[in-house]
């Protein structure tokens, strides 16, 4: 080999791996417990004591984070700031748990301190 193809083949491998990285997807989540909290603060005041439909900026905040938590790991982390969340707010349960569905918006785990955030995937 020529001493320049002794060079590209180094370049070319290093490419490759910058690609993989860049395609292959994270076990990380990219998601974080301000994110979520963002996201859910303006649905407090109805989880708290409020009745009928929540509110439409509580509705946007969750159709947010659904759309936001996408990988297991971004839905195990929001599951997380939620249950951690919902410990230090004296919510309504029934409200939380159906916080969700009077949205429309589906969410892979409940809105619950007691959910088991490691099986949500």
């Amino acid at each position: 080999m020529a001493p320049s193809s002794i060079q590209i083949v180094p370049s070319i491998a290093a490419a490759f791996l910058i690609m993989l990285y860049i395609l292959l997807p994270s076990s990380e989540a990219t998601i974080s417990c301000s994110d979520v909290i963002k996201d859910i603060q303006p649905c407090i005041n109805y989880l708290k004591s409020g009745s009928g439909l929540p509110p439409a900026p509580c509705c946007a905040g969750v159709s947010n984070l659904a759309s936001t938590a996408t990988t297991s790991a971004d839905k195990q982390t929001a599951c997380t700031c939620l249950k951690n969340a919902s410990k230090n707010i004296n919510l309504k349960p029934e409200l939380a748990k159906s916080l969700p569905g009077n949205c429309g918006i589906s969410l892979p785990f409940p809105v619950s301190p007691n959910v088991d955030c490691t099986k949500v995937v």
